[in-house]
């Protein structure tokens, strides 16, 4: 398994993974090459702050096939005196293809993805999961918070 940074090259297969992750109401709104084209579009205007990451695994003699991703958002932060670059990140859209869950890939992207806010100086990294993924991100350190609320939009 190879987990890395997604670039330009990889927007086909993020498109695809972004797709498979979607409700079945929301990919029949949209074919999968049509929503590559509108991700391409979106990625040129984001590319400062989210970071795709992308994982591949290799089958005996085939090319390495993605079937995983996850995104990471960098918030930047009001600034504080002595401290000019403050940033907060959120890992958005962790996703593994169903054939390959349950071997840790999920685990290692949400942790490259912390491991790269952390580098880029991000002071906190929150996750919006799924009731049956908390437990994953709790094993990885992630912990509920009392300071850390939310407001549904109206």
């Amino acid at each position: 398994m190879e987990i890395r940074i997604a670039g330009q090259q990889d927007l086909t297969d993020l498109a695809r993974l972004l797709w498979l992750h979607a409700a079945p109401d929301e990919q029949g709104k949209q074919s999968v090459e049509s929503f590559a084209v509108d991700l391409a579009a979106w990625w040129t205007g984001h590319e400062d702050s989210h970071t795709a990451f992308v994982a591949r695994v290799a089958e005996a003699d085939c090319e390495a096939e993605a079937v995983g991703m996850a995104w990471l958002a960098l918030v930047p932060r009001v600034p504080r005196p002595g401290t000019t670059n403050r940033r907060s990140a959120d890992i958005q859209s962790v996703f593994v293809v169903s054939e390959q869950r349950g071997k840790r890939i999920g685990s290692a992207l949400v942790q490259a993805a912390s491991e790269h806010a952390s580098r880029l100086g991000a002071r906190r990294v929150t996750v919006n999961s799924s009731r049956r993924a908390v437990p994953i991100y709790e094993r990885l350190g992630f912990a509920s918070s009392r300071q850390l609320l939310e407001k549904q939009a109206e």
